[in-house]
């Protein structure tokens, strides 16, 4: 399997916190909170990177499961786990998600600054297939570049804002250019119930989002 973030994967999280300051970092965590995360429960954190979430997740007391296609990303995974807490425990798939057939097993599933890498009808393939593997009544959180609203010249500073980071990522790991999505209106399309939306600020605008929907039973 290609590596894709063999050259960027090593700086990802510095780059993140060079981009967009705490934004990132407190987009990705904004749901993995005491009222959303039983000790016990199931979560899978598909395209985890290095994981930060996953590893709060795990704090919690979550039974967490991270998937990753980087091998890059699966080892700055673990390097941050045994700098973290090498105690917990946390299972590993080194697989493409699409390989995982662990339907309606978790209780949680995260895609955080993931799904934004593919092509929206990939995107959607990907999106559909994380809803099958919840439970009935399991949520679904995405942290992402937030959709564009506002005037005119809001919409355009977070449309430039957003193109020079997938620009940047097209450039060192080929992957995908397009418009910023917009993940409620799709995730309500897919049959979820969208139960909340957190906004996480740069410069004065709501640059992220991490927006959380449940699946019907």
């Amino acid at each position: 399997m290609k590596d894709k973030y063999k050259l960027i994967g090593p700086a990802y999280d510095f780059l993140s916190g060079i981009y967009s300051g705490k934004s990132i970092h407190n987009c990705k965590v904004a749901m993995l909170e005491v009222e959303n995360v039983n000790p016990g429960d199931k979560i899978l954190f598909a395209g985890v990177g290095h994981g930060k979430d996953a590893i709060r997740a795990a704090e919690l007391g979550a039974d967490v499961t991270v998937v990753d296609l980087s091998e890059t990303m699966l080892k700055k995974f673990q390097d941050g786990l045994n700098k973290t807490n090498p105690n917990l425990k946390i299972r590993q798939i080194h697989s493409d998600i699409l390989k995982v057939e662990e339907f309606e097993q978790y209780d949680m599933v995260v895609a955080n600054f993931f799904l934004n890498v593919f092509y929206e009808d990939m995107m959607l393939q990907i999106l559909e297939h994380l809803i099958k593997l919840a439970k009935p009544e399991a949520k679904i959180v995405v942290g992402d570049f937030s959709y564009p609203t506002g005037n005119i010249v809001t919409r355009a500073l977070k449309n430039a804002y957003w193109f020079i980071a997938v620009s940047i990522f097209w450039v060192m790991a080929n992957n995908a250019v397009h418009k910023i999505y917009n993940y409620p209106e799709h995730m309500e399309k897919l049959g979820l119930k969208v139960q909340d939306k957190k906004y996480f600020s740069l410069l004065k605008l709501n640059a992220y989002w991490s927006v959380m929907a449940q699946k019907e039973v």
